[in-house]
């Protein structure tokens, strides 16, 4: 199979992990950079090129885009469905990850655990807002942040009531959501694959620091996850539509619940805190579901 690996950066630990996993398995796997591709839209032949050239005999596409550019990337997956070439996360599924709001929303719908989550648009509700969430201490996180960036402990009511007051002078969307305290500065990375948890790593704050990002500093080991866990990461990644997905949870005094779920989770932190080979098992999902034409969304959405 030709299956591309859509990246900006070729020399990424992920983007190379797959690379190897694929050819391992005697694949051709081209890396494409998705922000030089630009796109012919037509109802007849849709195409896509790239410094000139057409991208064609493609059987299938894994994503590795940013959240940066969301946008664009997003819009080069659908491309790819109209030409009827299989994404392992459709673009609609992409989207709806990236979207945290939304997808806090379509979780909470499923009945999924979740923090208790605050949103609104005028800086005069905030007293309400903080009360719904249980009081401080809360987290404040922009809904356009990720690996940590952007994301505030207001550890009493004034300094969450300064936090809210700047974001909201910045024009930016933020939610707020109820401090998990007894998870202790931890959070469970979930790796699912299809329709199981085929990894999952524990990852701990630096002394200090509530953010247990491993680009802040934080330390991934291996962790046994109970049934639960496993259940709610899985679901999670169905009701987002993603069938790579990493599922972050904090344990809670009333069960898993759901921080984030990621639709290009990274590789370095879970596959050497696992030891397991899950770009290979990414490659082995793809092999069996890959058929063209076999998009759900068709580009729709």
């Amino acid at each position: 199979m030709r299956i591309a690996i859509l990246s900006r950066n070729k020399k990424l630990y992920s983007t190379r992990r797959l690379v190897e996993a694929g050819e391992e398995r005697g694949h051709e796997m081209p890396v494409i950079n998705h922000q030089r591709c630009y796109m012919n839209i037509t109802s007849h032949k849709p195409s896509i090129h790239v410094n000139g050239a057409v991208i064609e005999g493609v059987d299938a596409i894994i994503p590795r885009i940013g959240a940066s550019i969301s946008f664009y990337g997003t819009a080069v997956v659908r491309q790819f469905e109209m030409m009827g070439v299989y994404s392992v996360n459709e673009s609609v599924a992409i989207t709806r990850s990236r979207d945290k709001l939304r997808a806090l929303q379509l979780l909470a719908r499923k009945g999924i655990g979740l923090p208790i989550t605050g949103f609104a648009n005028s800086p005069e509700d905030t007293e309400d807002l903080l009360k719904f969430v249980g009081g401080a201490p809360v987290v404040i996180k922009l809904l356009e942040g990720t690996q940590g960036v952007g994301v505030v402990l207001g550890e009493t009511k004034k300094a969450a009531e300064s936090v809210i007051e700047a974001f909201s002078g910045l024009k930016a969307n933020f939610m707020v959501q109820e401090f998990i305290k007894e998870a202790g500065g931890a959070d469970i990375r979930c790796f699912v694959v299809g329709d199981k948890v085929v990894a999952a790593m524990k990852r701990q704050g630096k002394e200090g620091e509530f953010r247990s990002n491993l680009h802040r500093g934080g330390a991934a080991s291996l962790i046994k996850i109970t049934p639960e866990e496993r259940s709610t990461a899985v679901r999670s990644a169905r009701v987002m539509g993603l069938n790579v997905a990493g599922v972050d949870l904090l344990r809670s005094n009333h069960g898993p619940v759901v921080m984030e779920v990621n639709s290009s989770p990274g590789l370095d932190g879970i596959e050497n805190a696992t030891q397991k080979n899950v770009a290979g098992m990414i490659i082995e999902f793809i092999e069996k579901h890959a058929k063209h034409g076999k998009t759900r969304t068709r580009g729709s959405g």
